[in-house]
């Protein structure tokens, strides 16, 4: 069993209208964006990060928002629901928010003894905030939402498969513990996290397979301290009979990929370097930061891309 990861690292999806992305994570969440960077395969496409004040691994939501791009369709084999971290007894407060900002698919319930508000995405992702007390993490406060109410980060991701079996013996080999299992969900845990410790695992043996668009998981990524400990973890992934890709440079961590069993596709992301290597805390994300293989394209770029604020 790997004892290298810490919980998770982020979460990255698909959008449509990068503006209205943009709006809905920094003025409706009131998380920061972080970065302002480009997709390293299709340079013409934004990738935008929010998360807390520097980007700390576990609070992180990335997107690459395709302005063309059909809905996806919702089934098995993916990250349903993305779910955040808020204050215990703050949920009121953001069913008011959200339902001032005309947000979609509220929803309040409970699961594994806490309290949380589902509601939808701009382009329908699934989300949702749960109540967790004494949740140490420092949340973002510069986009209105005040400090006893705001987003600390991630709390868990859940997954929906036609078949958990294998899913879950690998997460157990990543280091998750099953800790609890109610109406067809069984809930791992990472022992000593990051505070987003949390992975549910939905079966769903009848339903189809999701298709991937706006709105959908791309990938999910989970985190280690260095790129020492991610060669570890991916010499273990490889000896127990997974096709990992190299280490590739994102910049901002190293990252490698592999799919799962169930269909979903994990990341192994570093730490380090972090968000702040090319620009200062005060300053994340205000300015197009581009891959240097991408830096002549420069011009053209800043002309096509969407202006967003």
């Amino acid at each position: 069993m790997l004892d290298q990861i810490k919980g998770l690292h982020h979460v990255t999806s698909m959008a449509g209208n990068a503006g209205t992305n943009n709006k809905f994570f920094t003025d409706t969440l009131g998380l920061r964006r972080v970065k302002k960077t480009v997709n390293f395969d299709a340079p013409d496409v934004y990738h935008l990060y929010y998360g807390d004040e520097t980007g700390t691994p576990g609070s992180v939501m990335t997107y690459f928002p395709f302005p063309h791009i059909a809905r996806g369709r919702p089934g098995t084999g993916e990250v349903g629901t993305t779910l955040f971290s808020v204050p215990e007894g703050t949920l009121g407060y953001w069913t008011d928010r959200l339902t001032k900002a005309g947000v979609d698919g509220l929803k309040a319930d409970s699961a594994f003894g806490e309290n949380r508000l589902q509601f939808a995405g701009p382009d329908g992702d699934g989300f949702a905030l749960v109540e967790v007390k004494d949740d140490k993490r420092a949340p973002w406060t510069g986009n209105g939402v005040g400090e006893s109410e705001a987003i600390r980060g991630f709390h868990s991701a859940s997954f929906r498969l036609r078949d958990d079996g294998a899913t879950s013996e690998l997460l157990k080999f990543m280091g998750y513990e099953q800790i609890d299992a109610r109406d067809g969900v069984t809930r791992f845990g990472m022992p000593g996290g990051n505070g987003a410790d949390f992975i549910d695992v939905e079966t769903m043996p009848n339903i189809s397979g999701a298709r991937l668009g706006a709105g959908s998981v791309h990938h999910i990524a989970f985190a280690v301290d260095n790129r020492e400990k991610q060669l570890e973890v991916r010499k273990a992934l490889m000896d127990t009979g997974y096709q990992v890709t190299p280490v590739i440079d994102r910049d901002y961590f190293w990252a490698i990929y592999f799919r799962t069993p169930g269909g979903v596709l994990f990341e192994i992301a570093t730490n380090e370097p972090g968000f702040d290597r090319d620009e200062d805390t005060a300053h994340l994300g205000e300015a197009l930061k581009l891959p240097s293989q991408h830096e002549h394209l420069r011009s053209e770029l800043e002309k096509d891309l969407e202006p967003i604020a």
